[in-house]
């Protein structure tokens, strides 16, 4: 039997018995239940809003022109 020719089928097999082995691994897995506390440093930065400022200079047309080609 050449095992070239049927490459394809025992893919798909193995991925469809790794589907089904870690599905039934996950539905049997305790998962502990979500929180919604929030982490220490969050409490550092209550009250405070974060801000980004950007700065650069504007390209003239000559340099516009140089980069463009």
């Amino acid at each position: 039997m050449n095992i070239a020719k049927n490459m394809e089928i025992i893919f798909v097999a193995a991925t469809l018995v790794l589907g089904l082995s870690s599905e039934a691994l996950a539905r049997n897995t305790p998962r502990p239940a979500p929180t919604l506390d929030q982490p220490s440093s969050a409490s550092a930065h209550a009250g405070k809003v974060p801000v980004v400022v950007i700065s650069a200079k504007r390209l003239t047309a000559a340099e516009k022109a140089a980069i463009a080609g």
